[in-house]
């Protein structure tokens, strides 16, 4: 294996409350902090741990968003990765759409390998490794929590709800992590300071020849109603007498 793309998306930090703009239209962005999408996270450690493994040789960084989102870029590099591309684009991009910029990418970088987070936390879409995937007729594997190469490509273990599933593929390939994928580390000072120096590439989305434009319309978006108040009860007989007047209002009702 030689070329590792590893894909990544700037989001509301996960340690920040989220909070619904007032009129609905989104979710609040301006004045807060943004990092890396914790599952995009895991795929970088992935790449940067076969590198180190000797089993590739290069890693790519990609993103897609506003000249900011090169601090994601640069945050990937500092752990390891060798060189960046931004994709810049103010507009908000929905995952199809995503999907087949990076399927561009992929196309013109000719990677062995595509690995990018199972979901991005700000939306949850959970789409574009599996789009990613049947635009470039590639095999896939989705929430990885293991991954190794072997002779004939890769094998990945996901875990399943009877326990664990390996599966073998060839290359090229993508694969989407899971949160048990690994440990990401965090980069210490110098290797930030010499991100600084790798290579990262800026390009518009419109070199590309992608079709930006939505096919969706979000009518609103609103936070979740609050949870009710818990109620303490003294042992196990009051709350088995409590589910059970519950249900029984549930049935009449």
């Amino acid at each position: 294996m030689k070329k590792i793309l590893v894909a990544v998306k700037r989001v509301v930090d996960h340690n920040v409350r989220i909070r619904v703009r007032p009129d609905g239209s989104g979710v609040e962005t301006d004045n807060v902090r943004l990092s890396m999408n914790p599952f995009d996270k895991h795929a970088v450690e992935a790449a940067v741990q076969l590198v180190e493994a000797k089993a590739a040789e290069e890693i790519v960084i990609v993103s897609i968003g506003p000249r900011g989102a090169t601090d994601v870029i640069l945050t990937a590099l500092a752990m390891g990765a060798h060189r960046g591309l931004l994709l810049e684009a103010e507009e908000r991009l929905e995952t199809l759409t995503v999907a087949k910029l990076l399927a561009a990418v992929a196309k013109e970088e000719q990677p062995d390998l595509v690995l990018l987070g199972k979901q991005a936390v700000d939306d949850d879409s959970n789409h574009v490794g599996q789009m990613l995937a049947g635009l470039l007729d590639w095999p896939q594997a989705t929430f990885a929590s293991g991954l190794k190469t072997s002779p004939e490509g890769i094998q990945v273990s996901r875990e399943v709800d009877f326990g664990r599933a390996d599966y073998a593929l060839p290359l090229p390939a993508v694969v989407t992590a899971d949160l048990r994928l690994n440990t990401p580390r965090n980069a210490a000072l110098p290797m930030v300071m010499k991100a600084r120096q790798k290579p990262l590439a800026v390009r518009s989305t419109a070199e590309l020849g992608i079709d930006l434009r939505p096919r969706l319309a979000i009518e609103r978006v609103s936070s979740p109603p609050e949870r009710p108040e818990g109620r303490a009860v003294v042992d196990v007989r009051e709350l088995a007498k409590i589910i059970v007047e519950a249900q029984a209002e549930a049935e009449v009702g």
